[in-house]
């Protein structure tokens, strides 16, 4: 590591060992140190170049004894378009029936990853039950 380029500190969550790697960066090179298995240099650089996280959260569902659909993206996706994706699946709606894994939003702003259902959701029957 150079002394003379600032450090930042993160918790690599690779694998259970909870490392805080050093991080600097030198240009396009990110330098890691503390290391506690290769996952973690693999855990830094995507972090720093590129950092995504699982979003999971709910849609509108109509006809379904629920008034929220519980979704999630099928891989990780860009940290800094998440409110951006929220916003969009804020106005999305589907209709019942649903099954668990179907895709709800097929390429989600353009990422090529898509949002699939968590569960099933049963449409109701006529007289209002399931």
């Amino acid at each position: 590591m150079n002394t003379n380029l600032p450090t930042q500190q993160i918790i690599c969550v690779a694998c259970p060992k909870g490392c805080r790697l050093n991080i600097q960066r030198d240009g396009d090179q990110v330098l890691v140190s503390n290391q506690g298995c290769k996952r973690g240099v693999e855990y830094a650089h995507g972090e720093v170049k590129d950092p995504r996280r699982m979003v999971a959260t709910t849609v509108r569902i109509e006809g379904a004894r629920h008034p929220l659909l519980p979704v999630y993206t099928a891989s990780p996706f860009p940290k800094g378009r998440i409110f951006e994706l929220l916003a969009e699946l804020r106005n999305l709606q589907t209709q019942a029936p649903v099954k668990e894994g179907q895709i709800i939003l097929e390429n989600a702003l353009d990422t090529g990853i898509p949002v699939l259902a968590s569960r099933d959701m049963e449409p109701l029957i006529p007289d209002g039950s399931r």
